[in-house]
């Protein structure tokens, strides 16, 4: 049984950069590692719908923050047993996002803190009624909002594909989401949190990781 890892932050944090490069240091230490991003995007329909509706599709379907959220999670919950595999056959799973981004944009949208009820809502939705497996930590890589923001936008001019969408054109937005995620960090949401900064060594993250593995 795998040591399942969500790893958490605003758009053009640097996740992906992250990712690779723990996942290459902890496979280069001889451990099974996959990784697995969410939303799907090209793969699950309901992942599809909210990107489409991010961009203006579907009538007023993105002003709904609970329609919303539901897309995602259930973009998840579509990915439970092939998640459930991965994290049986391999030391270590990391995620590019999980059900804390749920909670962060979404609670950000209504202004609202980690403790509040969408919150709790996303959290007995994913966990509760999909039966989600439960990360035994999460990662928040905690970058300044006009860094992430700029990282952003030159991604979609390099790949139209990762154009911006309504919520990264949101700067308010990503600033309220990151405060969201602090809390969910420092109040350690639904299992233990690191916080790590754009800075940090990957080297670091990945030492870390591995020792948490052979615990």
């Amino acid at each position: 049984m795998g040591v399942l890892v969500a790893v958490e932050g605003l758009d053009g944090a640097g996740k992906r950069t992250l990712i690779e490069a723990t996942a290459a240091r902890l496979r280069a230490d001889g451990l099974r590692v996959s990784t697995l991003a969410f939303p799907r995007y090209g793969r699950s329909v309901h992942a599809d719908l909210a990107a489409e509706a991010l961009r203006g599709a579907h009538g007023d379907l993105a002003e709904s923050v609970n329609a919303m959220a539901l897309l995602f999670a259930l973009d998840r919950a579509d990915a439970r047993a092939e998640l459930t595999k991965l994290v049986l056959d391999n030391d270590i799973v990391i995620l590019d996002r999980y059900v804390a981004s749920n909670a962060a944009y979404n609670a950000a949208r209504l202004a609202q803190s980690a403790d509040s009820e969408i919150a709790r809502w996303v959290a007995e939705l994913e966990f509760g009624r999909f039966q989600l497996p439960t990360p035994d930590l999460q990662l928040l890589l905690d970058v300044d909002t006009e860094l992430a923001a700029d990282r952003a936008r030159k991604r979609g001019e390099l790949d139209a594909t990762r154009a911006l969408d309504a919520y990264e054109r949101d700067g308010g937005l990503q600033r309220r989401t990151l405060e969201v995620y602090r809390e969910l960090a420092e109040g350690n949401w639904r299992s233990p949190w690191w916080r790590i900064r754009s800075d940090d060594d990957p080297a670091s993250a990945a030492a870390r990781l591995a020792e948490l593995v052979s615990g």
